[in-house]
């Protein structure tokens, strides 16, 4: 997952003031401290800078914690104090001066208090954000479900850290499903209902014997989560998610069936080419009251070696400054004209991730998820201790 710039900013800035694992954040002010008095000390009457010291403590305020604030505070008011009354009277600043250095150190003391506030609330909330991603955004072990996978989610908003993307991998007795989706609208609301397709999935993936009732159970899981809002009192109404649902049998390791329910269509990436998985025509998760069709199982040929590429709409909606939609299918062939090895599921969604970002120019429009999967040469293990072939 990426950071977004300037999230870590008070970690970072803590670590490019350590040496050695100790801090040196009162390096720069205690610098300046004594830079202020030595030229002042070597200055005539006429131009005394003395008074400059009250700039110490408000730097301190910026990069040290509260004690530190403090002692370069005091530090401060005594080395004017001492400088000061080391001039002939007719030169002395005085009372005036000494009052500006002692109430600025003091409201430098004060904004240092507030500033270590705001960097500790921020930082717990980062922390719950991403207990917040590990919970709906699991992590999975490599070789998970005996597939070998990678995944890139980018959140569009620059403070969150899971959005309305959601993707799993659930391995069972008869074999690893996995979902990948977007939910429709963004905030709080979405990422509620991603968590919650994400359960079901969760469960119903290790159970359900078909991938039909899998997806059943997912569209009641959605229907349910709306009516819930709603009884909450919350407008979620016309809230819908599209998404992928995908088999891998455990008997038959040349296949794949899936479940298409209004999304992009997956690409089967290879050595020698790209090709697409067909759409499938199901309505999203949460409209399948609009028809009277279930959405199909359709079997599809992926061979050992073969690489399925899924993705949601912040890759193929980007678009670049002349509106261009990023040619995600193209990009990839000639990526893989170059460098059949970019079939890789790491390199792949490496290759996708940068591509997608260069053409938007850094400025993702929704949140996007990639995600690269194939099966596992040598076979891997499910969650219910069977082995796969």
């Amino acid at each position: 997952m990426a950071s977004p710039a300037g999230r870590d900013d008070p970690v970072q800035r803590q670590k490019l003031l350590r040496l050695r694992g100790r801090s040196v954040a009162w390096l720069p002010p205690a610098l300046l401290l004594g830079a202020i008095a030595a030229a002042d000390w070597n200055t005539s009457g006429a131009f005394r800078m003395i008074s400059w010291i009250v700039l110490v403590p408000g730097i301190a305020a910026a990069i040290c914690g509260v004690w530190g604030t403090a002692v370069l505070a005091c530090l401060s008011i005594l080395t004017y104090f001492a400088v000061d009354r080391s001039w002939p009277h007719q030169y002395r600043t005085g009372l005036p001066d000494f009052i500006l250095v002692a109430v600025g150190s003091l409201l430098a003391i004060l904004a240092c208090v507030v500033r270590v506030r705001g960097e500790r609330r921020m930082l717990h909330m980062q922390d719950v954000a991403e207990t917040t991603r590990r919970t709906v955004l699991r992590p999975m072990p490599a070789g998970w479900g005996g597939l070998d996978h990678a995944a890139v989610y980018l959140a569009a908003d620059s403070e969150a850290r899971v959005g309305g993307d959601f993707y799993d991998i659930q391995p069972g007795p008869r074999g690893t499903r996995l979902l990948l989706g977007d939910v429709q609208g963004k905030g709080l609301g979405a990422v509620e209902a991603a968590a919650a397709l994400l359960g079901t999935f969760r469960e119903a993936g290790f159970y359900e014997p078909t991938l039909d009732t899998v997806a059943d159970r997912l569209e009641v899981r959605m229907l349910r989560h709306v009516r819930y809002r709603a009884a909450l009192g919350r407008d979620d109404q016309d809230r819908f998610a599209t998404g992928i649902l995908v088999g891998f049998p455990q008997d038959d390791r040349d296949t794949v069936e899936f479940v298409n329910f209004g999304h992009e269509p997956p690409l089967v990436v290879t050595p020698d080419g790209v090709r697409g998985l067909p759409p499938g025509h199901g309505l999203p998760l949460g409209l399948a009251a609009l028809t009277t069709d279930r959405p199909p199982v359709l079997t599809a040929v992926l061979a050992p070696g073969e690489t399925l590429l899924l993705v949601t709409d912040g890759v193929t909606e980007a678009r670049d400054a002349d509106g261009v939609f990023f040619p995600l299918r193209e990009r990839v062939a000639g990526a893989l004209s170059a460098d059949p090895g970019t079939a890789d599921p790491q390199r792949l969604v490496e290759f996708v991730r940068d591509g997608t970002l260069r053409h938007c120019g850094g400025r993702l429009s929704d949140d996007t998820t990639i995600f690269a999967v194939r099966r596992r040469t040598g076979g891997g293990s499910t969650a219910d201790g069977t082995s796969q072939p």
